[in-house]
């Protein structure tokens, strides 16, 4: 079992930046991969970024130079720092633990509560 809090939305201007973090509870952390996901209303999750257990990371190809996925394992947190930021950028971001290496939401067990990110033109 692994809980996931999420922390670090806001409300930003266009160009600016952000840090989500993703602190995890429970066992085993280092050993599962860890996806942000986000979505907007009346759209579906939308893959954003995921770390491996060992740090491979993958990006989709809309945040790619633009955002990092960083895991610190003896914190249990998962970080996403955003930079230039851009009003596509808003809407509700999770973070979810799973074992498959995947894009797919469905591979992910363990989902956090979101955290509201808004971008502001």
């Amino acid at each position: 079992q692994v809980q996931l809090v999420e922390s670090g939305g806001g409300l930003v201007q266009a160009g600016g930046s952000l840090r989500l973090s993703c602190a995890a509870s429970g066992r085993a952390f280092s050993s599962y991969n860890i996806g942000w996901f986000r979505q907007t209303p009346g759209k579906e999750r939308a893959f954003v970024t995921l770390i491996s257990w060992n740090s491979g990371t993958v990006y989709a190809d809309s945040v790619k130079g633009r955002f990092t996925i960083s895991r610190d394992n003896a914190n249990n947190t998962v970080y996403l720092q955003m930079s230039s930021l851009k009003p596509e950028d808003t809407a509700v971001y999770y973070c979810a633990a799973g074992t498959t290496w995947t894009t797919g939401s469905y591979g992910y067990r363990y989902w956090g509560q979101g955290t509201q990110v808004t971008v502001s033109s």
